[in-house]
């Protein structure tokens, strides 16, 4: 321990991290030779989950990565993603990353105002939205070069719909370029401007890499885990830290069906995909909770012994919440 000031010094850990992932195209490829034919991401689709394997989502990946040069896009290029959490989110996110661009999350559900204030702000080339909802909050002529389009049957000028970018890539040889130095910059992100204007955090390949060497040294989570998510991907605590604990351990990520805003959705999907592990926040855990005093299924379902831990963070957890958990043997990380 330094001091620095009278009022400031810096705590160091004795535990060192060791080799750290030097880029998420690295990742990426190391994961997709562990996990091949595990399922990678998943979401509910008439009543029953169907999810993507490690193998076709790298597969998914590189032929987007190809297909975004043929557009154009190059190193340190942005990319703002207006849009809820889906595959195509996904994999156009590690994809941009996994090649040098850099990715730039925004809000679903943004207004127009606020919506163009981000994207003139982000100085990005391009754009994806997810459907005509985002499509109208964005004034027209703000991005020069076509925007991508997530949604099914939105073709016309100045659109590119997303299932071209899976166009098998013309060139055997490409692959994801795992030679980006680890202090790129690939990921912005805008805080929720609760004290202001949303400002933009930028990230690099080495924060986000390293702090999951950091959390393997304190967790155990491998393929087997199975993650119920919800929290949204433009945010730090869902984009970063509950997305790619997921990834980074070959984790399965199961997408939340109403998005965490039903308690009783979440329940039902509680059931059918049986979390290890679950970030949320208190209002979320205070509503499943409740649902369980009345319901004896839910009650054997939530707090099941295949639970190693509920991460909570946003506000804190009431006691009596974190010692329900606790007396059933549940960890609870604040």
């Amino acid at each position: 321990m330094t001091a620095l000031h009278p009022s400031r010094e810096i705590l160091q850990s004795p535990i060192e991290l060791g080799e750290i992932v030097p880029n998420i195209a690295t990742m990426l490829q190391a994961n997709v030779k562990r996990y091949a034919d595990r399922t990678v991401f998943q979401e509910k689709v008439d009543g029953r989950y169907d999810g993507i394997s490690w193998q076709q989502l790298y597969e998914d990946i590189r032929n987007i990565a190809f297909n975004l040069q043929t557009l154009g896009v190059q190193r340190g290029d942005k990319m703002v993603l207006f849009s809820r959490n889906c595959l195509e989110m996904l994999e156009l996110e590690l994809a941009l990353m996994a090649t040098g661009g850099i990715a730039v999350p925004i809000f679903a559900n943004f207004k127009k105002n606020t919506a163009d204030l981000l994207i003139e702000h982000s100085d990005a080339k391009y754009l994806a939205v997810a459907g005509h909802r985002q499509l109208e909050n964005v004034s027209p002529g703000l991005m020069a070069n076509p925007t991508i389009i997530f949604e099914d049957g939105r073709e016309g000028e100045g659109l590119i719909p997303f299932s071209t970018l899976l166009d098998a890539k013309s060139d055997p040889g490409f692959d994801l370029d795992i030679s980006i130095d680890p202090d790129t910059i690939c990921l912005n992100m805008y805080t929720s401007g609760t004290m202001g204007i949303p400002k933009c955090v930028q990230l690099t390949h080495k924060n986000i890499l390293s702090q999951q060497a950091a959390l393997d040294k304190i967790w155990t989570i491998d393929e087997n885990d199975r993650f119920l998510s919800y929290l949204p991907w433009h945010h730090s605590f869902g984009g970063i830290f509950e997305l790619f604990t997921a990834l980074y351990h070959g984790a399965t990520i199961s997408l939340e069906s109403s998005y965490g805003k039903d308690p009783k959705t979440i329940m039902e999907n509680w059931k059918l995909i049986r979390p290890t592990l679950f970030f949320s926040v208190p209002k979320v855990y205070q509503a499943l909770v409740d649902l369980t005093r009345s319901d004896k299924e839910a009650e054997n379902s939530f707090f099941n012994s295949g639970l190693k831990f509920i991460f909570t963070a946003a506000a804190p957890l009431p006691e009596i919440l974190s010692d329900e958990f606790e007396r059933r043997g549940i960890n609870v990380i604040e």
